[in-house]
């Protein structure tokens, strides 16, 4: 049996194939009895005159050679829709990919017109508005007493409530989930808290979210209780006792239905909606030294809390089971040119606010009246706004003692008003803000990142405004605003600017169009007191909500290069 190691040494040899030119893979062609054609003439000079190139490069001039002939050919023609399409998709890819990434890739605060704002005051028989939640186009209200209320928002505001008769249109009430009447009396409460079978609030509401795909509304109150209703006919679905104190804040992770709820208990909790009813608890989450009073979260698995009196803002990782502890406590530096009393920096004593603007991004309020912006990358804040919507007017002196000569230095000095809320529109520039100086304010995220500028104002600040400038905006700008404001016809028949009557407690928004083509629309919650208690209330306020229509500025006429519509037509008859 022969083999390869066998044979002789002669018959090993493997024939060899004949060795082909590189010009002939490229250029020349094979005939039928396995010669080479000869290239061209022409192809003989042009390779001479590229003896030193590679055969790589070879192919590649030969490839160009042949496009340029393609091109040559074909007739170039193209659709002007097509080309819109294709520019429409490629820029929501960008944005799909950003998002995910979960990076901040929308400056839309510059395009916004507050001063060409309309508003719209909507209000029913209850106590003071706690919080309010959007799913466009409907609004959801809570109030401390035990009341939710949904209304629904026109689609734009030109449509807003059109009148086809001179007569009033009968109004027709908005539809509510009310409290029993049994639970009138305080001891009828206490009975109902400790039954199980019953399914409403025992106690003042103190926060509502509603989910992105319409489905579910939910409220949480002072009776620790978490509601979970149907949000078209707000009937109670599922109620929870989980908490061990009152229930504070809600979120829902974004495009899911994963529910984060935060309580005074110094706990955050995370619930599951995703497969219907009965829903289910999935775990707790400690670290706060104090109470926790709001919470925020985005797409990832993960939340921003804030622990009021701790002076800390935790970001929790849900899935790695870990936190980010960030500590404030400090008070904004003097800086020359300020006008402010010093006594008045006081250092931030509670963080009662904050909200996501990407997934390294946040901001925060406090009760010293600034606004802190953090990065998970960072301990401490990246910027600090002090005074952000001003000062409380001071004492007078016959007011702050009892003598009759009282001494001036012992007379209190000015103190800022609280940040009451704050809210932000995911992966972009923009930030609200609210308090009771009689408006809200809008602000944006720098172009670095690294700290935050005044964009406008929606409505007036109070007649009781004690500092005529503050954080940018000058005495002659407000009065300019108030000027745009009733040539645009968005103030009472009186003749006197309007602004917000009461405290703003919760701020929700949502955009109107695509990506807010037809502009911003913000509700604010406002009532005559805190959301929290009644350490502070405001004199002649109303208990309901606002909706403000921002739009969108007009963009600027393209450049004629110089050449105006009448020049052109005098070119045209010459």
């Amino acid at each position: 049996m022969s083999s390869f190691f066998t044979i002789p040494g002669a018959q090993k040899k493997r024939k060899r194939r004949p060795e082909r030119d590189d010009e002939s893979i490229s250029g020349s062609s094979e005939s039928e009895d396995g010669a080479f054609d000869e290239p061209e003439a022409s192809e003989e000079g042009s390779d001479s005159e590229n003896e030193g190139e590679t055969a790589a490069e070879k192919r590649l001039r030969l490839a160009s050679r042949y496009l340029e002939n393609v091109k040559e050919q074909v007739e170039v023609g193209f659709n002007a829709e097509d080309v819109d399409r294709d520019i429409l998709l490629e820029r929501r890819l960008r944005e799909d990919v950003a998002e995910a990434k979960g990076k901040v890739y929308r400056t839309i605060a510059g395009e916004l017109a507050p001063e060409k704002a309309s508003h719209t005051l909507f209000r029913g028989n209850t106590l003071p508005t706690t919080s309010v939640a959007t799913c466009a186009p409907f609004a959801y209200t809570v109030h401390k007493d035990r009341t939710l209320v949904k209304w629904r928002l026109q689609d734009l505001p030109a449509d807003q409530f059109p009148q086809t008769t001179k007569k009033k249109p009968k109004k027709q009430a908005p539809p509510r989930r009310q409290p029993d009447k049994i639970l009138s009396r305080q001891g009828d409460r206490a009975k109902a808290a400790k039954n199980k079978n019953y399914q409403g609030h025992t106690g003042e509401i103190l926060c509502v979210a509603a989910s992105e795909d319409g489905q579910y509304v939910v409220t949480g109150g002072s009776d620790r209780r978490l509601i979970i209703h149907d949000a078209k006919t707000l009937k109670p679905l599922r109620v929870f006792t989980h908490h061990r104190d009152a229930v504070t804040g809600l979120a829902f992770r974004r495009g899911t239905n994963q529910l984060y709820t935060a309580s005074k208990d110094r706990t955050v909790k995370v619930w599951s909606l995703e497969d219907g009813p009965p829903f289910a608890y999935v775990e707790t989450l400690y670290g706060h030294a104090d109470e926790v009073v709001d919470i925020a979260a985005l797409s990832q698995e993960r939340c921003v809390t804030v622990g009021a009196r701790d002076r800390t803002a935790r970001l929790w990782k849900v899935v790695e089971e870990s936190q980010l502890v960030f500590r404030g406590g400090g008070s904004e530096k003097k800086t020359k040119g300020d006008h402010i009393n010093p006594k008045s920096l006081a250092a931030e004593n509670s963080m009662d606010r904050v909200a996501m603007l990407d997934d390294e991004l946040f901001v925060t309020g406090s009760q010293n009246g600034s606004i802190s912006l953090w990065s998970i990358s960072k301990k401490k804040p990246l910027f600090i706004l002090p005074h952000a919507h001003g000062f409380e007017p001071p004492l007078l002196p016959e007011e702050a003692s009892a003598e009759k000569v009282p001494d001036l230095k012992q007379i209190s000095p000015e103190q800022p008003r609280w940040i009451t809320a704050l809210r932000t529109l995911p992966y972009s520039d923009v930030i609200i803000s609210g308090s009771w100086d009689g408006c809200v304010r809008l602000w944006r995220l720098s172009e670095d990142k690294r700290s935050i500028e005044p964009v406008g104002v929606l409505g007036q600040p109070s007649p009781m405004e004690a500092s005529p400038e503050f954080n940018g905006f000058s005495g002659a700008e407000s009065q300019s605003q108030s000027q745009e404001v009733k040539s645009n016809g968005t103030q009472p028949s009186e003749g006197e600017p309007w602004f917000v009557k009461g405290v703003v407690n919760d701020i929700s928004l949502f955009e109107r169009g695509y990506r807010g083509a037809d502009g911003l629309c913000v509700v604010a919650a406002v009532g005559k007191e805190h959301r929290l208690g009644r350490w502070k209330t405001v004199q002649g306020g109303k208990n309901g909500a606002v909706v403000f229509e921002i739009p969108r500025r007009e963009k600027a006429a393209e450049p004629t290069n110089g050449v105006d519509d009448a020049d052109k037509d005098v070119e045209m008859e010459g």
